[in-house]
């Protein structure tokens, strides 16, 4: 019923932005006809392509390189969406200029068009090129332990992110030699029987002290009992509103379950039960996806949070519509009382494989 809801207000959305981007921007295009029946027959290809990216997110019946096209499509999407708010704040500009001669007009007309396209074509271009790019390694002098980390976060293991994905990842997650390896949500993406196989590549990380890992929002949205039954049979320790204690590091690693839980009333988080039992004198990391947990710490003072959920923005603008739902967005901050938070842009990526002005990364914290 909620998937049927949710595709229900996906389609009426994209139908209604194209059919909007027709006739607000193609009809009045000062071009030939024949071109604007081509920019039209391309809209509405692109159009299909989000419903077939759609299906090729909840189901196994398209083939990865066409997900791959069809995921691109969600990015065009993006873009006109974009260019259709451009599109109408000059137009509102334009209706406050004085008349002018009806040959000024659409030369300016012409040329705006003209630009808007270029920038168009060039944003899609960038920020496939910037999402083909392997995950960044970013080293952080954090200087408050002695001992390494290393922090992943919103794999979204389905589609395009897969076996072979995880595989490489692995590699360069090894090279960087961690004491400790965390996890900071949406690992998975799509039903856990369909990337099995890609999970349990991950039991190949290195890490002297384990690898600890929460749930994200989007393991709500795929069966997550049935997720975290699986995850029981890997190396890696999902942490639900608990901690683990490591004698040796005198750390405290504290995880907790995401905010979605909330909405669903499943899996809510606990920072209370998730603080039980933690050894006062020692360390403390809290493992949470989302940074706005930051405002349900209830006067605990971890000393290094560790989030994820963001993306960084994913793709500039936006960045923005991010800040207005989440504290932070990316990097390193200082919190009251002595405590930090970090938050990883991501080492995979959601909907489109696009990234602007956020690379894809690996946290090394030292």
């Amino acid at each position: 019923m909620k998937s049927s809801f949710f595709f229900l207000i996906f389609f009426l959305f994209i139908f209604s932005l194209h059919g909007l981007f027709y006739s607000r921007v193609i009809k009045k295009l000062l071009v030939p006809a024949h071109v604007k029946k081509i920019l039209s027959i391309l809209l509405w290809v692109n159009f299909s392509f989000n419903l077939l990216y759609l299906m090729g997110r909840y189901t196994d019946l398209i083939t990865t390189k066409l997900y791959y096209l069809f995921s691109i499509s969600i990015g065009i999407t993006f873009m006109l969406f974009l260019y259709l708010i451009v599109h109408e704040i000059l137009y509102l500009v334009g209706k406050t200029v004085k008349k002018m001669d009806r040959s000024k007009r659409n030369f300016i007309k012409k040329s705006t068009d003209g630009m808007l396209l270029a920038l168009s074509t060039g944003y899609i271009g960038a920020g496939i090129y910037e999402g083909s790019k392997e995950p960044a390694v970013n080293i952080i002098d954090f200087g408050h332990f002695d001992f390494s980390i290393v922090q992943i976060s919103d794999f979204h293991i389905g589609g395009i992110i897969d076996k072979k994905f995880v595989e490489a990842s692995v590699k360069k997650i090894n090279g960087l030699n961690p004491d400790i390896v965390f996890i900071t949500g949406d690992l998975v993406d799509t039903n856990i029987d369909q990337i099995q196989d890609a999970i349990k590549k991950l039991d190949g990380i290195s890490s002297k002290y384990g690898i600890y890992y929460v749930l994200g929002n989007h393991e709500y949205f795929h069966h997550p009992q049935k997720i975290i039954d699986f995850m029981k049979k890997t190396q890696i320790k999902l942490l639900l509103n608990e901690n683990v204690i490591i004698d040796d590091l005198k750390l405290n690693v504290v995880g907790v379950t995401d905010l979605f839980g909330y909405r669903t009333g499943m899996l809510v988080p606990d920072i209370n039960k998730a603080y039980q039992g933690c050894n006062q004198t020692y360390q403390t990391i809290l493992l949470a996806h989302q940074p706005k947990f930051i405002e349900h710490l209830k006067g605990y003072t971890p000393d290094l949070m560790l989030c994820g959920h963001t993306h960084g923005g994913q793709i500039w603008p936006f960045n923005y519509l991010v800040r207005l739902q989440q504290p932070y967005v990316k990097g390193l901050y200082k919190l009251s009382k002595g405590s930090h938070i970090y938050i990883n842009s991501g080492i995979g990526f959601w909907g489109p494989p696009m990234r602007l002005n956020s690379q894809a990364e690996i946290t090394y914290i030292i």
